[in-house]
């Protein structure tokens, strides 16, 4: 695995739910990983238990990815690492609940700002060094709410069915250049997203299991793309 940590592997929300998963698992893999958060205690926090975890270097930035300045600095903490970046997992997201028809004004701008111009300007700012050696793969973390829509999804749903449309056009676009793109749909998932809701804990999937299905789509040779993984609790959606 000596080889993986001159592989660089940049997940966006990294420091809970599924991103923080997605950070471990690689990290457990010997990849080095970068990361970004609003949160600074949060990353310190990250980086000291993996890094003492598994051995292998997280590089952390403070970033507000739903800015235009904040994903511009990210990119460039990212081009000064020095390392190829291997793995893109645009994983930044918010949700708020509503309908859209009711939801408080400014809803929709937030999340569309968060859940798709971070990934939107994120890979702008990482395709053309892919492009350029021919490597590369890509995952946006779309929804099952990118394919269903829901009671009391609102402009989440909109946000996510644009995020998913962004990542087939993606997939077209980069396919000639050996540049593969998968679209993640993973259903009601244990995270903080969740909490204080009054349902039993077995009825979620596992953040691990997303991670783990993420690194074994990775995995697969450069011959294969797994275009969408749709991920479910096994009692169905929430």
């Amino acid at each position: 695995m000596a080889e993986n940590k001159d592989k660089l592997v940049v997940v966006t929300g990294g420091t809970k739910g599924i991103g923080r998963a997605i950070v471990e698992k690689f990290a457990s893999e010997g990849y080095t990983v970068a990361t970004c958060s609003r949160n600074e205690g949060d990353l310190d926090s990250l980086k000291e238990t993996v890094e003492a975890q598994y051995g292998n270097k997280v590089m952390i930035s403070v970033a507000d990815l739903s800015k235009k300045d904040g994903v511009k600095s990210f990119v460039e903490f990212v081009r000064l690492t020095g390392k190829p970046v291997e793995v893109l997992v645009n994983n930044t997201g918010k949700f708020i609940p509503g309908t859209i028809h009711e939801e408080d004004e400014g809803s929709l701008e937030a999340m569309i700002e968060t859940n798709l111009y971070s990934a939107y300007r994120l890979s702008r700012g990482i395709i053309p060094d892919m492009k350029k050696r021919k490597s590369g793969h890509i995952f946006n973390m779309c929804s099952i709410a990118s394919i269903t829509a829901y009671a009391n999804g609102g402009s989440y749903s909109i946000s996510k069915f644009a995020m998913y449309g962004m990542s087939k056009g993606l997939r077209e676009e980069l396919k000639e250049f050996g540049v593969r793109v998968t679209s993640v749909m993973p259903g009601a998932t244990l995270t903080a997203s969740w909490e204080g809701v009054d349902i039993p804990e077995e009825r979620f999937m596992k953040s691990e299991d997303v991670a783990e299905m993420v690194y074994t789509t990775y995995m697969l040779s450069d011959r294969t793309v797994v275009e969408d993984l749709v991920i479910r609790p096994q009692l169905g959606d929430l």
